[in-house]
């Protein structure tokens, strides 16, 4: 029975994750598995990979042949690494402790890289962020602006130029003199 490593798709339309399964290869792509070793989500960024060590070295000893996507999975995650190491100590190139060492080292390593490449896009969403808001900023002043010259427009409209002096003079005169008018008669 030829066992394969490989990625059994779960999730929505266009919003895809996927389990890593052990299963025959006669077996349908979702269908019926020998056992679940992880999962794999590539929704986020980076995307999220769990998996069980142990049990993908012992199916790889037990000769399960990984798909090329499920390959790079266990690449990724140094399990390929730790199996070629292991098999570099059972051959006498060197001692398992030394393979142990090197994969301690090599796996440090990735997790530093994997860090900053996290770092990296945190600060690059921070300066998009930070752009985006200079951007409204101006946008809103802009706004701002042109509602002041609006309302300033509208007050001017709206109120009439002062009457001179004389006018107002004028019609209080004009009532003084028909009171005296009114009297002497």
């Amino acid at each position: 029975m030829p066992v394969k490593i490989r990625l059994a798709r779960h999730g929505r339309k266009q919003h895809a994750y996927y389990h890593i399964v052990v299963a025959n290869s006669r077996a349908p792509r979702d269908g019926r598995f020998i056992e679940r070793i992880g999962s794999y989500n590539p929704n986020t960024n980076p995307a999220t990979i769990d998996l069980d060590f142990e049990k993908a070295i012992s199916w790889l000893y037990k000769g399960a042949q990984p798909t090329d996507t499920a390959r790079s999975i266990l690449s990724q995650q140094g399990v390929m690494m730790k199996k070629h190491l292991l098999d570099g100590a059972k051959k006498g190139a060197f001692s398992e402790a030394d393979a142990e060492v090197k994969f301690d080292a090599w796996m440090k390593e990735k997790t530093a890289k994997i860090l900053a490449s996290k770092e990296k896009l945190t600060s690059a969403q921070i300066e998009v962020k930070n752009a985006r808001l200079k951007a409204e900023a101006k946008v809103n002043e802009a706004r701002l602006a042109e509602i002041a010259k609006r309302n300033a427009a509208a007050a001017a409209a709206k109120i009439p130029a002062p009457a001179p002096a004389e006018e107002e003079v004028a019609p209080e005169a004009e009532v003084e003199a028909t009171a005296e008018g009114n009297t002497e008669a």
